[in-house]
Formats: C-alpha cells, sequence, structure tokens
C-alpha cells in the first residue's frame, strides 16, 4: 500500500522534470491508435520549466512523419533500479530551424547526423504534456524491497513507500 498524490501545475512540471531528467530514456510512441503502437527508445535532451521535453530527430524518421501525421505521442520512462516509473500523453511539434537543433545539441548526436549540428536532417520535437502519471518510491527501491519483505513474513499490507499520482500541468 502506497500513498496516493495527485501533482498539478508546478508541482507536476517539476516532478515531470525531475523523473524524466533522472531516467533520461524513454519509449517515445506515436500514432497511437494502431496495433502495435510504433515505439522506439529516445533520449530526453531538455525539460524545460513548463515541463515541455526536448528530442534530436532525423527529419525523414518514421517518428517524423507520423507526428506529422498524428501528433499525439506517449513518453514511457522507467528506471527499474530505483523504482520510478512516468507516462506522459502530449501534443508533439517538430522544429527544422538550425536556431533550436543548436539548443539541444550533444556530441553524441554527431553518431546519427553527419554534418554536425548543420546537417539539414537534423530536427527538434517538442513534446507537451497534457497527461501524466507517476510512481515513484519516497526512500528509493532498496527501502520499499525491504518494507515489502517484511509485510510478506508478517504477513500483513505494509505502507510501501510508494507514492503514484495524476500529474496534471
Amino acid at each position: 500500500m502506497g500513498e496516493y498524490k495527485d501533482l498539478i501545475s508546478k508541482e507536476a512540471k517539476d516532478k515531470i522534470k525531475e523523473m524524466a531528467k533522472d531516467i533520461g530514456v524513454c519509449m517515445f510512441c506515436t500514432e497511437l491508435s494502431v496495433r502495435p503502437i510504433p515505439t522506439r527508445p529516445m533520449s530526453v535532451l531538455e525539460v524545460d520549466d513548463e515541463g515541455n521535453l526536448w528530442f534530436l530527430s532525423s527529419k525523414s524518421s518514421n517518428k517524423n512523419f507520423e507526428i506529422r501525421h498524428d501528433d499525439d505521442v506517449q513518453l514511457m520512462f522507467a528506471k527499474n533500479s530505483d523504482a520510478h516509473y512516468l507516462s506522459i500523453f502530449g501534443k508533439a511539434v517538430i522544429y527544422k530551424d538550425k536556431s533550436h537543433v543548436e539548443d539541444v545539441w550533444t556530441p553524441i548526436a554527431k553518431t546519427w547526423f553527419d554534418e554536425g549540428k548543420d546537417d539539414p536532417e537534423a530536427t527538434v520535437i517538442k513534446v507537451i504534456p497534457s497527461d501524466a502519471y507517476y510512481w515513484d518510491t519516497k526512500s528509493g527501491k532498496m527501502i520499499s524491497m525491504l518494507k515489502w519483505a517484511a509485510g510478506a513474513i508478517v504477513g500483513s499490507a505494509v505502507d510501501d513507500n510508494s507514492v503514484e499520482g495524476r500529474l496534471k500541468v
């Protein structure tokens, strides 16, 4: 048994920023009405103060093509080692201008873009969250696991030190 706590406005944005930066990589889902949902791993390059998430992507990628036809996306984050989980639903916007690319560029991105920041294939995707849900532990996975073990030994429910809820940005 954990705690249920919805967060709104600034608290929700701060939680998105904290968790997305900590986890770093999400499963980026497009075409949410298609089965199976097209999903690929993506690294979050920035989470701004409004809770918007920023990614680099290739102009000719399937992901960009899918977003141009349907801008609804879902991002799913999981860090099993710390028992942190975050699901974000939102709208994606693609930017093609060099200034946005420069804002989020990292040296590792050269792996996908031969010409670096100036590569004509480089685009930036901004995801604007509209709904999100989180599940987190207050003191880390180890404490939660000890509490689960204690509950199993004693044979009763215990506070597992978790907190979950909706994030309303």
